[in-house]
């Protein structure tokens, strides 16, 4: 990971961390690489673990509803009662696949919705979306094994590279992209130092990555690679990574 550093990063911004809260059958989990079956409970009251982060100095919350991203039902009292009491901005993802849930959202007071599968599936519905919400309210969360696209909860591949969709959402006027690599995501195994670095030379815009953050060192690559943010989860929750970070 070194060979990424540059000889002095105390210098360079820190990406902000995004907590995040992932929302199954009520509870607030880590699954490992994205499988609903292998899940850490660490609250049972996704409230209480959004508080807890707030309370701690988060400027934002990264929420996942894992029960839509898999068709097995959605979560959206939890994450209206999340919205109206943290005070932080708060974005969401997980099945919103339609317009009509991305709205019911924001009328929530979602401050941005994420859209992962649909932006390979139906990539009009991103245009329109930010055609009428603008891009401060609109994320794609592009999610891959290596530079594959995966889909429908991280549960199936694409055939769609990373670079083919990026490079169509730039088009779209698209402006802040999420990347996570599904195969570290929850895995406390640390970054991908030269997937970073490529996904960076492939977003120039504001960039935010997941999957697999552990650590300080992390932090710095990411600020060696000029990446904006981070959604950060098992390595809060379990201390691997100080939070908040040190000044």
């Amino acid at each position: 990971m070194s060979a990424f550093l540059p000889p002095d990063t105390d210098s360079l911004p820190a990406p902000m961390i995004l907590p995040c809260v992932d929302i199954q059958q009520g509870r607030a989990v880590r699954l490992y690489e994205g499988d609903p079956e292998r899940e850490t409970v660490y609250f049972e009251s996704p409230l209480k673990a959004a508080q807890h982060w707030v309370s701690l100095g988060a400027a934002m919350l990264h929420l996942v509803d894992l029960d839509a991203a898999t068709g097995r039902g959605e979560n959206a009292a939890i994450i209206a009662e999340i919205v109206q009491s943290v005070g932080v901005p708060v974005e969401v993802g997980g099945g919103i696949r339609d317009r009509a849930r991305a709205e019911a959202l924001i009328e929530l007071g979602v401050s941005r919705v994420v859209i992962g599968t649909a932006a390979v599936a139906r990539p009009a519905l991103v245009s329109e979306l930010l055609a009428v919400h603008g891009p401060e309210r609109v994320v794609v969360s592009v999610d891959a094994r290596g530079l594959e696209v995966a889909t429908h909860g991280w549960a199936q591949g694409s055939g769609v590279r990373v670079a083919e969709l990026t490079a169509e959402l730039a088009g779209r006027g698209l402006e802040t992209l999420i990347f996570t690599d599904v195969s570290r995501d929850g895995t406390l195994r640390g970054l991908d130092a030269e997937l970073m670095a490529e996904i960076r030379t492939l977003w120039i815009n504001t960039l935010i990555v997941g999957g697999g953050v552990r650590d300080l060192q992390d932090v710095a690559l990411l600020s060696a690679l000029k990446i904006q943010g981070a959604i950060v989860g098992r390595a809060i929750y379990e201390g691997t990574l100080p939070y908040p970070l040190p000044s």
